[in-house]
């Protein structure tokens, strides 16, 4: 009797390289205000404490700006802006302290919990607060006075991978003491930079109201290059010009992320807090559910190698046991391993194709093309055509023929023409199997 795998046993199976990805690695997470008031926010905290019970190290660095805000507000305390950043005053300042003090606390007992049913059932988590952040004074700019309004002048990396190496999470915020005793509020988005940069953290993982950063379609952009990021900083900047200091979670998240991405924080990550589970699915899903900002592409081409046979076997074989590819043994795969091309992305091997060239008739077979199939609503097949195209130019290959039972349409749609068996190398033509019946076809280089 076969018994059809779950959505559950799919999904983990899938997520297991991540989990053994993450394992060991630094993140540091930003988590504003805005998140705090969520009716989801337990459900973040139960994912932060999944994270840490598989290994992954944790600085978590909170916000309080909407906190702050109400209650300046209550308090009728008027702190006004220049050029985007809080004047914060002296009276100011016991709101901001007061706010913050109150949340970190919040934070470290949600963390705290052992509650049944949730990620942290009889989990003992250790938060660890501290002087790890040293402010300094922004000081004076066009004869306005930020008072005690600071910026990052150092952080104690040391003692932050101290606490990370005896297994706790580190908690920071955005208030901080100077070399004088003096206290200073900080941007928290920047504390959150300059630690993941500082520690060289593998991820810097951001919170906003969207799903991350949306198209002009309402869908979340995958991926963007720091390049990409300049671009959409200037739109949002232009569009919330007019609510000085009020500046949505995505700008922010925005602005720090490219400055970690350039100072080698390999990818950043901005995901919504609305949507239960979006930490979990980002990080341990091929495709995530929001967007990343990164230095070089999650996915790309190359020319496989010997390590790459078996994600090679697992791709292939579905289509082998169906009849759509003709059947290779592990060790034909290991002497061929070179004439192949694959689509890697996060590890996992979701396209490939070989290149067999023959040289004195100036022609090339392409064979051996699978794609994934959570990934065939791409051009990924096309991507690994144009690569072929490449290479058999810098042979002197002037034509690429393929053996298709199955996809006769798509070759066509790429200018492929039938050709007949006779056009075929005579090395080919020897080999050809009249059982299948492939459909021969070519195209010019």
């Amino acid at each position: 009797m076969k018994i059809r795998s779950t959505a559950l046993v799919k999904g983990f199976r899938q997520s297991t390289p991540y989990v053994n990805a993450h394992r060991n690695k630094t993140m540091v997470i930003m988590l504003g205000g805005e998140a705090f008031s969520d009716k989801n926010f337990t459900n973040i905290v139960s994912d932060i404490a999944l994270l840490h019970s598989l290994g992954v190290k944790l600085v978590l660095v909170h916000g309080a700006r909407p906190q702050i805000n109400q209650l300046l507000k209550q308090s009728d305390c008027h702190c006004p802006y220049h050029k985007g950043t809080r004047v914060t005053t002296e009276k100011c300042l016991d709101y901001v302290m007061q706010a913050t003090g109150k949340l970190q606390l919040d934070i470290t007992a949600r963390l705290s919990m052992s509650l049944n049913n949730t990620p942290m059932a009889g989990n003992q988590l250790n938060v660890i607060s501290g002087n790890f952040v040293i402010a300094q004074p922004l000081g004076v700019d066009d004869g306005i006075d930020y008072c005690h309004s600071g910026r990052v002048r150092r952080i104690d990396i040391q003692g932050i991978n101290q606490v990370l190496d005896q297994g706790a999470i580190v908690l920071l915020g955005p208030v901080a003491g100077s070399v004088t005793g003096e206290t200073f509020n900080l941007l928290s988005e920047e504390v959150a930079t300059q630690v993941a940069i500082k520690l060289n953290a593998d991820k810097l993982i951001g919170f906003c109201s969207e799903q991350g950063v949306l198209d002009e379609n309402g869908n979340a952009i995958a991926e963007l290059f720091p390049t990409e990021v300049n671009q959409l900083i200037e739109q949002f900047e232009a569009r919330e010009r007019v609510n000085e200091g009020e500046s949505s979670g995505t700008l922010r998240f925005l602005r720090g992320a490219q400055s970690a991405c350039r100072a080698g924080v390999p990818r950043c990550h901005l995901i919504s807090y609305k949507i239960d589970g979006a930490l979990i699915q980002e990080l341990f899903s091929l495709d995530g559910i929001g967007t990343q900002i990164v230095m070089a592409s999650a996915e790309q081409v190359r020319q496989a190698d010997i390590d790459d046979i078996g994600g090679i076997f697992d791709l292939i074989r579905p289509l082998e046991e169906k009849g759509i590819l003709v059947r290779r043994s592990r060790e034909q795969l290991e002497q061929e391993i070179h004439q192949f091309t694959i689509i890697e992305k996060d590890g996992l091997i979701i396209g490939c194709a070989a290149l067999y060239p023959y040289l004195n008739e100036k022609m090339a077979e392409m064979a051996c093309v699978a794609i994934h199939p959570d990934y065939r609503d791409g051009n990924r097949g096309l991507l690994l055509l144009n690569h072929m195209k490449q290479q058999s130019k810098m042979k002197g290959i002037e034509q690429i023929f393929v053996l298709t039972t199955h996809s006769l349409h798509w070759f066509r749609e790429q200018g492929f023409m039938e050709i007949g068996v006779e056009s075929l190398p005579m090395a080919k033509q020897d080999l050809y199997n009249y059982q299948r019946k492939s459909k021969i076809l070519s195209v010019a280089v």
